[in-house]
């Protein structure tokens, strides 16, 4: 396993991709993203196993290097949560057809009988019932995302929202973003940390208390909602920029961000 400090990417350098390796395309713990492909080399002998929850319908996807890609419905369209999809490359399938597994597995994370894939949950077919209201909930969201112009259109969305913290970012003395570097830096999961001196200077706990201090204001003016960072990140603010999320309201969140800070700030 490699390891890197929130908001940095490890050194992918080290990733031996004969081996099997399992990534996630973006950290909405860490605000950091991988910028692109490159990392992956085009032919690999293990499989490429990546987590895109919060990548997928949002940021481009090198569908020709992965192997074995997941994604939520809850995330980048607003879906419903605990459901969610999976795509398989032919390599993929071909090592579940021919791996044995040394213990039995449950019916639900059965993908192949006698050898074969079960190529019916691939088209419809279910193991256990999932809830129709979810798949139709999941389907208009789809139509929604054609409807204003496709995987493009999401982008540009959750780009925009990006753009709107980056701006209010650089005029901003008291908060920068968790990734360092701008290419790294997540669309969806918008990590931002506290710097101000004053901040910095205090412990864990007593940082906790002043977030949770000034976030309770924005929640009594209801402006925004679960605004924290992860628990175990630097203690800082977390924005939410996936793709049904409209950057106007984005912008009209930050002034609020720098009135609540200023009230929690040790006066004189």
């Amino acid at each position: 396993m490699l390891k890197a400090d929130y908001g940095s990417l490890p050194d992918l350098a080290q990733v031996n991709w004969a081996h099997d390796v399992v990534l996630a395309w973006n950290g909405t713990t860490s605000g950091v993203r991988l910028p692109g492909a490159e990392a992956i080399p085009a032919e690999h002998d293990g499989l490429v196993i990546c987590d895109a929850t919060s990548a997928a319908f949002a940021m481009d996807l090198p569908w020709d290097r992965l192997d074995v890609v997941t994604w939520s419905w809850q995330k980048a369209l607003g879906g419903e949560a605990a459901h969610g999809m999976i795509a398989l490359s032919p390599r993929a399938v071909a090592r579940l057809e021919s791996y044995k597994a040394p213990r039995a597995l449950p019916k639900i994370f059965r993908m192949t009988s006698k050898g074969a894939l079960i190529e019916g949950i691939f088209r419809g077919d279910t193991i256990n019932t999932p809830s129709m209201l979810c798949v139709e909930d999941a389907l208009d969201g789809l139509i929604w995302a054609e409807s204003i112009g496709g995987l493009e259109a999401l982008k540009a969305r959750s780009q925009a929202s990006l753009a709107v913290v980056s701006e209010w970012v650089e005029k901003t003395d008291w908060v920068e973003f968790l990734a360092r570097n701008p290419a790294e830096r997540s669309s969806t999961a918008i990590c931002l940390r506290i710097i101000a001196p004053w901040f910095t200077a205090l412990d864990a706990a007593a940082q906790g208390k002043a977030l949770k201090a000034m976030l309770a204001l924005l929640e009594t003016e209801g402006v925004g909602f679960d605004l924290a960072s992860y628990r175990d990140a630097p203690t800082g603010l977390r924005i939410w920029g996936g793709a049904t999320v409209e950057a106007a309201d984005v912008s009209a969140l930050l002034p609020w961000l720098d009135w609540a800070f200023a009230q929690i700030a040790p006066q004189g």
